[in-house]
């Protein structure tokens, strides 16, 4: 590990200096080098972690889009800043910290790297990354891509190690700071060791997402975005919806289209492109996920469309009778489940909302747009969809607040999330 760390040290020294539009200039290598080998790379990841082929390429086509807004945009995100005061000159200027830590994981395994490391290191810094266990030739392949696009040795670095090495990682004084995606427990960790060491972290954790159906939506397009905002993936991400909070007047006409439209989700190998749903990518998760619909059920939820697991392949599944006590409702399931719960009025349906420990994002259907518009503020949360699922988007910033983590990525706010926002004011004497 210390190799790479001076490794990564020495890049930064000529990296930082290096005239920002040839950093754009690699970046733009990378995005050909990327396109060029789509397949090879989606391949990667379907057989690694059971993403249907289709939806593994566009997480590829996905990270070409971030690093051509990037390349567009760094150059005005990063300018400095000149502000009028009592001085005679006074402006902000964006520097790099160094080497920055990215602890990733596995469910878009691709994607989640890319929109840590392509800001950062437009923006100066140099990255190292320990990437999830079990997508290991994901994680070298990136690497290897860097390496292809010309990037100078160091300035992106794959580590190999087990996650109980994670903390002396950020321990090193060389180590400026650390972006994390991943579950509760290990933000918390994360976040514990760089406080210790006054670095700063940025943590992209779990999510509960609400999706909100209001009496007067339009039910066939909240229908088709629902089943692909809980099954995508096969549900398997913290922006997925996974309560769902239908007006009573709608509720048992949403929940008949819902069903039939999930009950004709293709279920196969993932190789083939008319899969749509394969399997979770490892067992433990099938099996939590099973432990979760089965003590809601205990407590009175009813199945009205799949439920059962074999190995690590979890049925497209829907429960009503929700509860708030259930653990479908309050514990971020990451799965094919979707938990459907009936509310009166809106106001209901926000404390509903509300009522989480996590607050990443929330979808909310209704043809009253002003109405809706007027109460964002009342929505805990790091983003609010309307009339559209939770998604990220190179163009706008991504984070949640509560147990949903801390920090922004993606947009202005994701490339000056690692910098040094340096004041300087000078007056001639």
């Amino acid at each position: 590990m210390q190799t790479k760390i001076n490794t990564a040290q020495e890049a930064f020294g000529y990296w930082k200096a290096m005239p920002l539009q040839e950093r754009i200039g690699l970046v733009d290598n990378l995005k050909k080098v990327l396109h060029e080998n789509r397949l090879h790379y989606a391949t990667l990841i379907t057989q690694e972690m059971g993403k249907p082929i289709t939806q593994s390429l566009a997480e590829v086509d996905k990270c070409g889009v971030l690093c051509e807004y990037y390349s567009e945009n760094a150059a005005a995100l990063l300018q400095t800043k000149h502000i009028k005061t009592e001085a005679q000159e006074s402006f902000v200027t964006y520097e790099p910290l160094g080497v920055l830590l990215g602890v990733m994981p596995w469910n878009f395994p691709f994607w989640q790297v890319f929109r840590f490391a392509i800001p950062s290191i437009l923006a100066g810094n140099v990255v190292m990354v320990k990437h999830a266990s079990n997508v290991p030739q994901s994680a070298e392949s990136i690497e290897a891509l860097f390496m292809e696009s010309d990037f100078p040795i160091g300035v992106y670095q794959n580590l190999h190690l087990p996650s109980d090495k994670v903390a002396e990682v950020i321990a090193h004084p060389e180590i400026k700071a650390v972006s994390l995606t991943g579950s509760e427990a290990a933000g918390s960790a994360v976040a514990a060791q760089a406080g210790k060491y006054l670095k700063k972290s940025l943590l992209e954790l779990g999510g509960s997402n609400a999706f909100i159906v209001c009496e007067d939506a339009n039910l066939d397009k909240a229908v088709a975005i629902a089943v692909n905002a809980r099954m995508q993936n096969a549900g398997q991400s913290c922006i997925a919806a996974k309560r769902f909070l239908i007006q009573k007047t709608v509720f048992a006409t949403f929940t008949e289209k819902y069903k039939l439209a999930v009950s004709q989700l293709k279920v196969g190998d993932p190789m083939n492109t008319e899969t749509q749903i394969g399997t979770l990518a490892r067992l433990d998760l099938a099996v939590e996920l099973e432990k979760q619909v089965n003590q809601s059920i205990a407590m009175g939820a009813k199945v009205i469309l799949g439920g059962k697991r074999k190995d690590a392949f979890y049925e497209p599944t829907l429960l009503v009778d929700v509860t708030p006590e259930m653990p479908v409702f309050k514990e971020e399931t990451f799965g094919p489940v979707a938990a459907l719960l009936a509310f009166d009025s809106l106001n209901e349906a926000i404390a509903i909302s509300n009522q989480s420990e996590f607050g990443l994002g929330v979808s909310i259907f209704t043809e009253d747009i002003n109405y809706i518009r007027n109460r964002i503020n009342e929505f805990h949360e790091g983003a609010v969809f309307i009339n559209e699922m939770v998604k990220s988007d190179p163009r706008l910033p991504f984070g949640g607040i509560k147990k949903s983590g801390y920090g922004r990525e993606l947009s202005e706010e994701g490339i000056k999330e690692f910098v040094n926002i340096k004041t300087v004011v000078i007056n001639r004497s």
